[in-house]
């Protein structure tokens, strides 16, 4: 069988109970019982059998009590004897009452699988519901007032000193800043770092041809 979950839609109830197989419309069709019943089986409603006797609580028809002659699954009703009406034609009809409008004033036990039933039920009742166990909170030990404190030594007392965190060029241009580190630069590595250029003497044409005439 398919397991049914919970639906909230009531177009989609109305379908599973106008669908629902035999074993499902058979347990739709329960009553609850009288006081008297509730008492010695322990049960507070039951599904309802023909032999059955039940009383009318709602309807133009309340307080009447008979036996259960026929049960209609198909249609969810429940036809009991002495509880009919006339007809034009002076025919007599039975009337169908829905379980919901009834109460169940005396059982019919002569079915031993129902009595296995009220057994089983009556079983899961009695049955004590055993409580959650709760977690167990250890209890914090408390230091007793005689004891001294000890003092935090010097190195223990001492901050742990952090390197300082390397700055990238992404992160020098995001914030916009400088890595303030300076590097000095000894004054005979610099020289030699330097290129040495000479300086030519720009002369025209003209003087050029005056120095070639006099040689």
């Amino acid at each position: 069988m398919q397991k049914v979950g919970p639906v909230t839609k009531p177009s989609k109830q109305r379908k599973m109970v106008y669908e629902a197989p035999a074993h499902i419309r058979h347990k739709l069709l329960a009553a609850h019982l009288s006081q008297e019943l509730r008492a010695t089986h322990l049960v507070k409603s039951l599904s309802v059998r023909s032999g059955d006797t039940i009383r009318v609580m709602r309807g133009d028809h309340k307080g009447f009590e008979g036996k259960i002659s026929r049960i209609d699954i198909k249609k969810y009703r429940i036809y009991a004897e002495g509880l009919t009406r006339e007809k034009v034609d002076g025919t007599t009809v039975f009337l169908a009452v829905h379980p919901s409008k009834m109460m169940v004033t005396r059982l019919n036990l002569d079915d031993k699988w129902r009595k296995k039933i009220l057994e089983r039920r009556q079983e899961a009742h009695k049955k004590p519901k055993e409580p959650l166990e709760k977690q167990k909170v250890e209890p914090v030990q408390k230091l007793p007032e005689t004891a001294e404190l000890k003092e935090p030594s010097k190195e223990m007392a001492a901050p742990i000193a952090k390197p300082p965190k390397k700055r990238t060029a992404k992160r020098e241009k995001k914030t916009g800043k400088a890595s303030m580190e300076k590097v000095e630069v000894q004054p005979a590595e610099a020289e030699k770092g330097k290129k040495t250029r000479t300086k030519r003497k720009r002369t025209s044409k003209a003087a050029k041809k005056t120095e070639k005439g006099e040689e």
